[in-house]
C-alpha cells in the first residue's frame, strides 16, 4: 500500500514538475577550466586578483570556485549568475573586449597558454533548490550529474522534490543547489555539502540501504518501466581561498 501511495505522489507531481519552476530566477554558467600540467596555480593567482573582480565589473556574479579533491585534471571549476542568456552574453562580450582583461591575459601569459580547454554548461535552478549561495562552512562540496533514460527526467526531479532530498538530510547531507541544463531534457546538476569525503561516502551507503529510498526507487521505477536514470557522475571538491560560496 505504501508503494501505492509513493507512486501516486510521484506520479502527481510529474505533472506540476516543469510549471513549478522559480519565476525570474537566475540564469547560471558552470564553467570548467583546464590547465595544463603546471599551470594551475598560475590560473589560480590570476582569478583570486584579477579575474573575479573584472566578472563583477562587467555584471556577472561570482557563486562559486572549486578544485576537485581529486584534480588529476587540473580542473578548476566555477559557477557565475546573470539576469538573463542575453546579459550573460552582453557580460561577456565586454569583459572580452576590456584592455584591462586584455593587458592581464597577456601578462599571465607570456610563458605559455595556462588554459587548454574551456567547458560551459548553461543551467536553470529547480523550484526544490535550497539557493543558500551565502552558506559557508567547514565543508566539502559534492558536485552529482545525472542524465535519465529518455523522457523521464521530470519523474526524476518529482522523486527529488518529494523524497531524495528529505532522505539525504536524514543521512547527514546538506542540499545546496538543483540545475536542470539548458537545451537539454535529460540531465539534472547538485551540489551538496558534507563534513569530508569520506562522510559524503558514508552517508550515501547509509541512504541506499535506507527502505523508504528503496520503496520511492521502486516507485518510480514502476511508473518507468525502467531504471529513470542512465548515468550518474560524482566529483567531491574543495572551495578556493577566493571562492565566495564556501
Amino acid at each position: 500500500m505504501r508503494l501505492f501511495y509513493l507512486t501516486f505522489s510521484i506520479l502527481f507531481c510529474i505533472n506540476i514538475a516543469w510549471t513549478q519552476a522559480p519565476s525570474n530566477t537566475p540564469f547560471y554558467e558552470m564553467r570548467i577550466y583546464y590547465s595544463p600540467e603546471g599551470k594551475l596555480e598560475s590560473l589560480l593567482a590570476r582569478f583570486r586578483n584579477h579575474t573575479t573582480k573584472l566578472f563583477e565589473k562587467h555584471g556577472m556574479k561570482n557563486i562559486g570556485y572549486w578544485l576537485p579533491i581529486d584534480n588529476a585534471e587540473n580542473k578548476l571549476i566555477y559557477i557565475l549568475a546573470y539576469p538573463s542568456k542575453e546579459a550573460r552574453d552582453a557580460s561577456w562580450t565586454s569583459f572580452s573586449n576590456d584592455p584591462v582583461w586584455k593587458n592581464i591575459q597577456q601578462s599571465t601569459e607570456a610563458n605559455g597558454p595556462i588554459v587548454s580547454k574551456v567547458e560551459s554548461i548553461y543551467m536553470k535552478e529547480t523550484d526544490f533548490s535550497q539557493s543558500d549561495f551565502a552558506s559557508k562552512g567547514n565543508r566539502v562540496f559534492e558536485l552529482r550529474t545525472y542524465k535519465t533514460t529518455p523522457y523521464n527526467l521530470g519523474l526524476l526531479m518529482a522523486r527529488f522534490r518529494n523524497h531524495t532530498c528529505d532522505l539525504f538530510a536524514k543521512h547527514g547531507m546538506t542540499n545546496l543547489a538543483y540545475f536542470t541544463q539548458e537545451e537539454t531534457d535529460d540531465i539534472l546538476i547538485y551540489l551538496l555539502a558534507h563534513k569530508s569525503k569520506a562522510d559524503g561516502l558514508a552517508s550515501f551507503d547509509t541512504f541506499r540501504q535506507d527502505p523508504f529510498w528503496l520503496e520511492a526507487k521502486a516507485a518510480s521505477e514502476k511508473l518507468a518501466k525502467q531504471s529513470i536514470t542512465a548515468s550518474i557522475k560524482s566529483e567531491y571538491l574543495v572551495p578556493t581561498d577566493f571562492s565566495m560560496w564556501k
